[in-house]
């Protein structure tokens, strides 16, 4: 005799599961290092300030803005990471760290208009690194919500 198993239950069922592995492996113990956090922080810093002539071309990514993914993805994991290791509270403090993002992020673009060799002013940067800062929150926040 075999069981009968409903696909769309046992596709909520995988789903399910996936995302609490998902979960449980944002949660590890090394994402919460305040050294892994601060090397982000810097290596982010080194990465922006970077003159535009050590930057690499379109290259095979043609007109697809590969730099866009870079800031949504770096402020995403300086958010879930930072507040990771820093052990802040993003139900209670979200709002102040969604206004240190776009000022960081507004900062960076300021920075590289005024001295940084080739390298300008981008409002869609900035648009991106928010976007990358409410992503990594809302990664942090479903990954760490309270039962």
């Amino acid at each position: 005799m075999f069981l009968h198993v409903d696909p769309i239950v046992g596709y909520r069922a995988l789903k399910k599961a996936h995302f609490y592995l998902a979960c449980s492996m944002l949660k590890a113990h090394w994402l919460r290092s305040k050294w892994l956090a601060v090397s982000w922080f810097l290596i982010m810093n080194v990465l922006f300030f970077l003159p535009g002539s050590a930057l690499p071309g379109q290259g095979w990514f043609g007109d697809f803005p590969i730099d866009k993914l870079v800031h949504i993805g770096l402020f995403a994991g300086l958010v879930f990471i930072g507040a990771s290791a820093f052990r802040i509270d993003l139900n209670q403090y979200k709002f102040i760290v969604l206004v240190l993002v776009i000022a960081y992020g507004l900062a960076i673009e300021v920075i590289q208009r005024e001295w940084i060799a080739n390298r300008s002013f981008d409002l869609y940067d900035l648009l991106c690194d928010t976007i990358g800062g409410i992503g990594g929150g809302l990664a942090w926040l479903g990954t760490y919500r309270k039962k």
